[in-house]
C-alpha cells in the first residue's frame, strides 16, 4: 500500500525489513539508511543509532543489514524485530543520508515495509525482497537536503503503525543525528572502542607444512556493553571506479583491523530465471546451511607464505606471524557475526601484502543469488565497506581484497574478482595461481 506525506497505516507483523531503494546511475549520489530508537522524542545515548558504522542495537532488535544493487536499483536494508524492542522505546524513526550529494539528485527514493516474521540470522525464510510488503513511501519532492528522515515506526494501542515523513535536512547525517541526541565525534580525531549438505562439499586444500593452531574459543560477546562514544559518521566506499584507498592517508595504520564479511541469499521465485540462476538459487535454497569461509593469504616482509583459514585449524595469530588471526567459522552470515579476521597493524612494517578470499565450504555450488558485504574497519581512520558484484559464472571463489604494503604506505584495494576452478582444483589452489603466491597445498577438510 503506497501512502502520501503524513499518512500513517498499521503494521501487522512481529518483525519488519525496511528496503530504501532509490534508481542507481552516473551522477547519483549513495545512499546510506539508519534508524533511531528514541525515548521522550530524543536517544537514551548514542547506542540508539543504528547504522552502518554501528549495525546492531544492543537488543537485537534493530540491525543495518546492508546493501545490495541489481537492474540499476539500490537498496540499503534494515531489519527490526518489533516483539523485541524494549518497552522504553516509543519510537524507531527511519532515516537516510546522501554521500556527497543531496536527495534532489537521487531519483526513485522510496521505503518499503515489508513483512519479515520468521526470518533471522540462519532461517530458510524468504528475503526480504520475497516478503509481503505492508506499506510504502515515495519521496517526491527532495531538493538540497542531504540527510531525511522517511518516516517512523510508533506504538499506538499496544500496536505498532507506521507514519510517513519526509523531512529533510541540509545539515547532513550528523545534522540529522544531532537534532535526536546523537553525540557526533569529528571523523578521524579519535581512536574507536575495541574493537549434512546437499550435494558433496567440494574439494578444499590446506598448505603442506604449515602448522595449524588450535580452534580460538567463540569470542565472548558481553551483554550491554556501553556503544562508542561520540559516534564516527565517516566511511569509505570502495566501487569499481575508485577501487583503492590508503590506509596511511586515513590514519589507520595501527592497531587492530577488523575485517567482517556478512552475506544474505535471495532465492529466486518458483519458476523464474534460467541457467545458473534457476539452478543455482534451488541449491541455495536446499536443506544444507550455506558455509562461506572467509580466509587470508598472506606473504611476509621475511618471505615467508602461508594461510589463515578454518579448514586445517589454521586460525592465525595477532602477536605473532602471520599477525592475522580468524575469530571463528560462522555459518549464518548475520551482520553481527558474520565470518571476521582480525590484521594486527601495529606489525605492518613485517606484512608484505594480504589477500582476503572467500570459498564456498557447502551449501551451494556458486555465489549466484548471494548478497555480500566486505567491511574493514581499522582501530584508527574510518570505515572501509564494498559489496560484491553479482556472480553470473560458476564461481565457488572469490578474491575479494588486497592488503598491500608499498614500502611507503598502507593501501586497500578492492578485488570483488570471482574465480572458477578448473576441474579437480580446489578454491584455495585456484586463488593462489591467480594472485601468484605459488605455495604447496594438500587437501584438507574441517
Amino acid at each position: 500500500m503506497s501512502m502520501p506525506k503524513g499518512g500513517n497505516a498499521p503494521v501487522d507483523a512481529g518483525a519488519v525489513r525496511i528496503e530504501l531503494s532509490w534508481r542507481t546511475g552516473s551522477g547519483v549520489p549513495d545512499v546510506d539508511a539508519s534508524a533511531l530508537l528514541l525515548s521522550g522524542g530524543k536517544v537514551r545515548d548514542d547506542g540508539d543509532f543504528v547504522f552502518y558504522n554501528q549495525p546492531v542495537h544492543a537488543s537485537g532488535a534493530v540491525r543495518h543489514e546492508g546493501k545490495r544493487a541489481a537492474a540499476g536499483t539500490a537498496t540499503d536494508t534494515l531489519a527490526v524485530d518489533l516483539t523485541a524492542v524494549e518497552p522504553a522505546v516509543e519510537r524507531v524513526v527511519l532515516a537516510a543520508s546522501a554521500d556527497a550529494g543531496t536527495f534532489g539528485q537521487v531519483p526513485g527514493l522510496s521505503v518499503r515495509i515489508l513483512d519479515a516474521t520468521g526470518a533471522g540470522p540462519g532461517s530458510t525464510v524468504p528475503a526480504a525482497s520475497d516478503g509481503a510488503e505492508l506499506v510504502r513511501f515515495d519521496s517526491q519532492d527532495a531538493t538540497v537536503e542531504t540527510a531525511f528522515v522517511l518516516g517512523e515506526l510508533y506504538r499506538r494501542q499496544g500496536g505498532w503503525k507506521f507514519r510517513a515523513i519526509g523531512q529533510g535536512y541540509d545539515s547532513g547525517l550528523a545534522g540529522l543525528a544531532t537534532d535526536y541526541g546523537i553525540s557526533v565525534d569529528d571523523p578521524g580525531t579519535a581512536p574507536a572502542g575495541p574493537a549434512a549438505p546437499a550435494a558433496p562439499a567440494p574439494a578444499h586444500d590446506v598448505p603442506q607444512g604449515q602448522p595449524a593452531a588450535s580452534t580460538p574459543a567463540p569470542p565472548a560477546h558481553g551483554a550491554g556493553a556501553p556503544a562508542p562514544t561520540p559516534v564516527r559518521l565517516s566511511k569509505v566506499t570502495l566501487t569499481k571506479d575508485a577501487p583503492a584507498v590508503s590506509l596511511t592517508k586515513q590514519g589507520g595504520t595501527s592497531g587492530a583491523m577488523r575485517v567482517n564479511l556478512n552475506w544474505q541469499t535471495r532465492p529466486a521465485p518458483s519458476g523464474s530465471g534460467s541457467g545458473w540462476g534457476r539452478k543455482l538459487s534451488r541449491a541455495l535454497a536446499g536443506p544444507a546451511a550455506l558455509d562461506l569461509d572467509l580466509c587470508a593469504l598472506y606473504e611476509l616482509t621475511d618471505g615467508s607464505k602461508g594461510v589463515v583459514q578454518a579448514l586445517g585449524n589454521a586460525f592465525g595469530a595477532l602477536d605473532t606471524p602471520p599477525f592475522i588471526h580468524l575469530d571463528g567459522d560462522d555459518r549464518t552470515g548475520a551482520v553481527a557475526v558474520g565470518e571476521n579476521l582480525t590484521v594486527n597493524l601495529d606489525q605492518q612494517r613485517l606484512i608484505k601484502r594480504i589477500l582476503f578470499f572467500v570459498t564456498i565450504y557447502e551449501g551451494a555450488r556458486s555465489f549466484a543469488d548471494l548478497n555480500a558485504t566486505v567491511t574493514l574497519t581499522p582501530q584508527r581512520g574510518a570505515p572501509i565497506d564494498f559489496s560484491l558484484d553479482e556472480c553470473t559464472v560458476p564461481s565457488n571463489v572469490c578474491a575479494l581484497a588486497l592488503l598491500i604494503n608499498t614500502g611507503t604506505e598502507l593501501v586497500v584495494q578492492r578485488e570483488a574478482r570471482y574465480l572458477v576452478p578448473e576441474r579437480g582444483v580446489s578454491p584455495q589452489r585456484t586463488v593462489d595461481q591467480a594472485y601468484g603466491w605459488g605455495m604447496r597445498w594438500a587437501p584438507g577438510r574441517k
